[in-house]
């Protein structure tokens, strides 16, 4: 559960409380009773960019997994090559 900042419109008394997502919020000081605002802070995680992935903070050397496939040797080589070509008659 998230915890927020409170602030006392009139006696300037400040504190936290943990509330769920559900609850209202509160409106009375517990020091003098008078009306309180809800503060706001600034956010502790923005995320930017097109995608998030597990590779995306981690050194290459320390990860087990490698940043970019390896296309496989078959794409490039040719299937069946013959085991020997003869060379070309001479004209």
């Amino acid at each position: 559960m998230p915890t927020y900042a409170y602030a006392c419109k009139d006696c300037g008394h400040a504190f936290d409380i943990v509330q769920a997502f559900t609850d209202s919020s509160l409106s009375d000081c517990p020091e003098c009773q008078g009306s309180l605002r809800k503060k706001f802070n600034s956010v502790g995680v923005v995320f930017k960019g097109s995608g998030f992935y597990r590779t995306d903070s981690r050194d290459s050397k320390g990860s087990t997994v490698s940043a970019a496939p390896s296309a496989p040797a078959a794409a490039s080589a040719p299937a069946t090559a013959p085991a020997s070509v003869p060379a070309p008659a001479a004209s």
